[in-house]
């Protein structure tokens, strides 16, 4: 097949179409994280100019781009062609900062006292320009597109003369393409920039159109450069999906202006909650980057924080010493199921949230996960604990905020509970997202939901840390050695290894969107964010993008990635994010010495 032809027709289809075969006839120096659908490339040194300027053809659209608060977002006056333009010009300036000023030198990635930069005083060619060619105009709602609306496939193509052309359909797959070049050059010790790998062939596109962190803000709070931080490791791996678990029993630090006192009782602090202007910026950065930051109040349960500014719509609020028998962590309360009360606060909470999030996101979180059924004895509208008296009253609750959230232009995302424990009724348009099983994956899927996975026994990144609890003497030994309930930790070869789609039929395939990697915050906080999520995530953006088999229908080999991420991670440590280590130098340094 002519390459040059497969990457023309491609682009103009918009697809990428790769057999295992064609895979395999790629030359296999990639250090591209995650890897690429199709990569061939030389052995030619090519530099790049400091000057290089990067252009781009931007093409006619007729979308807008909101406006809200103080943030002006190119509101009605402007057609997305301005705002595709400030996407990429934003962009381009960040891919010439990274090319030059992250000076990464990878001299862990060679032999001791190795000579392995170019020749110094060989001919140099550099790349002067680098071509971006959209070919499509960006939809109206690029910002906020549902799972599998949006084309994210690039090609790039670098010539021995130092030609790069960029293709894509949108205004996203040119992000992916400028993440990706980024990654082919390295930095001098003379400070220029350079690759060894001309000429280039990418073709690419994810396996997964959801590709997801899950960030628990509320029970930690982490500052909104730390949000952004994140929002900006999760485009380096091409995950295009932030979903911030907003609420929790321990705290409320999202700012209702309809309802003050929510933030202002519930956050941990004054000062601890995120306003709506500070809201809408997140996620806006995160729309500039690729990732689609969703939303998430989690309810009826994990809603005790609720309670803090509104006792009275809370049952079971702050039961102790007996707070195992209505919560799986302190402290309890969840929002009571009979309630006009609580219907009146949920009206008055969805008008004031759901408009302002709604520009840029498709989804919205309501939650639903671990709902106590104990809790409602204690509730004086229902008196029972019979999973079939509560059901209707939760089936009622989920319908009552589910017609908000599509009122609002969203699709409601829940808890496999929901479905699968309350077997409720779900609207096609609702994304379950599941956690408990691959089983949990299996059953969504088969009753002919849209689903997400993410098994805890897999992708939960606070595990193996122990218990957080603390144990009286009586129950030191029944809980002796104080192990957390998911440990032991999950490292990256395990999360690399998960094979979500491994008991799915062909059939139901397309019902599985992706997935997202858990970060819970019980013993994470901002001082070791980082090196929490990082590397480990990176691990499961491979598996999101590239998926979790190889051309051969093997998994993916640890020894071959071992090195891709352990670059990838000093790249990011450049950035500014405090990722861990792969693995240590003198492994790095020597190949596949620390392989067994």
């Amino acid at each position: 097949m002519d390459i040059l032809k497969f990457f023309k027709s491609t682009a103009q289809l918009g697809l990428i179409l790769l057999t295992g075969m064609l895979f395999a006839t790629a030359a296999m120096s990639v250090s591209v994280w995650p890897l690429p659908s199709y990569y061939s490339s030389g052995d030619k040194v090519l530099w790049i100019a400091e000057n290089v300027q990067f252009t781009y053809n931007a093409v006619d659209s007729t979308t807008s781009s909101p406006t809200y608060g103080n943030l002006t977002m190119n509101g009605n006056e402007s057609t997305s062609t301005s705002t595709s333009t400030l996407v990429i010009d934003a962009a381009t300036t960040r891919t010439k900062d990274r090319l030059f000023s992250d000076a990464f030198i990878p001299w862990k990635f060679h032999p001791r006292n190795s000579d392995f930069e170019p020749l110094p005083n060989a001919p140099k060619i550099y790349i002067n320009v680098v071509a971006l060619l959209q070919q499509r105009p960006d939809p109206a709602n690029i910002f906020k597109t549902l799972d599998g609306e949006l084309d994210e496939s690039y090609n790039l193509t670098i010539t021995e003369e130092g030609q790069v052309t960029i293709t894509s359909l949108t205004s996203v797959g040119i992000l992916h393409a400028l993440e990706t070049l980024t990654q082919l050059f390295y930095q001098s010790s003379g400070g220029e920039v350079y690759m060894q790998s001309a000429p280039i062939l990418i073709a690419d596109a994810p396996k997964f159109s959801h590709r997801g962190l899950n960030l628990d803000v509320a029970r930690a709070y982490y500052a909104p450069s730390d949000i952004m931080r994140t929002i900006d490791a999760l485009s380096w791996n091409k995950f295009n999906r932030l979903h911030l678990h907003a609420t929790d029993s321990q705290s409320w630090p999202l700012d209702i202006p309809a309802l003050p006192a929510l933030a202002t009782n519930g956050a941990y602090m004054k000062g601890l909650s995120y306003s709506a202007d500070v809201l809408a910026e997140i996620q806006q950065y995160g729309a500039y980057r690729g990732v689609q930051v969703i939303i998430e109040t989690d309810m009826p349960g994990h809603a005790s924080s609720i309670g803090l500014a509104y006792p009275d719509l809370i049952a079971a609020f702050h039961v102790q010493p007996d707070w195992g028998t209505y919560s799986a962590e302190p402290p309890t309360g969840q929002l009571k199921l009979n309630s006009s009360a609580v219907y009146n606060f949920l009206d008055t909470l969805w008008s004031d949230l759901l408009p302002r999030v709604s520009p840029y996101t498709a989804y919205f979180h309501t939650g639903g996960d671990e709902v106590n059924a104990n809790v409602y004895l204690l509730d004086e509208g229902v008196r029972s604990n019979d999973s079939a008296v509560i059901q209707p009253f939760l089936q009622k609750f989920i319908d009552f905020n589910h017609e908000h959230v599509r009122a609002a232009g969203l699709a409601p995302m829940v808890w496999e509970e929901q479905l699968l424990q309350w077997n409720l009724t779900l609207g096609a348009d609702v994304v379950v997202q599941t956690w408990l099983s691959d089983d949990s994956l299996a059953q969504t899927v088969a009753m002919g939901h849209k689903a997400l996975f993410g098994n805890y026994n897999y992708w939960y990144l606070d595990c193996g840390k122990g218990q957080w609890l603390d144990f009286y003497p009586s129950s030191f030994q029944e809980y002796y050695p104080f192990a957390d309930y998911c440990s032991p930790t999950k490292n990256w070869r395990l999360i690399y290894s998960y094979d979500p789609l491994y008991n799915i039929p062909p059939n139901s395939t397309h019902l599985v969107l992706g997935g997202e990697i858990h970060m819970w915050s019980e013993q994470t906080d901002p001082v070791i964010l980082d090196s929490m999520i990082w590397p480990r995530a990176c691990a499961a953006a491979e598996v999101l993008w590239s998926g979790a088999k190889d051309a051969q229908g093997m998994n993916r080999s640890q020894v071959e990635a071992s090195p891709r991420l352990s670059e990838m991670r000093e790249r990011m440590v450049l950035r500014g994010v405090g990722a861990g280590p792969v693995q240590m130098v003198y492994c790095t340094q020597n190949g596949t010495q620390c392989a067994l």
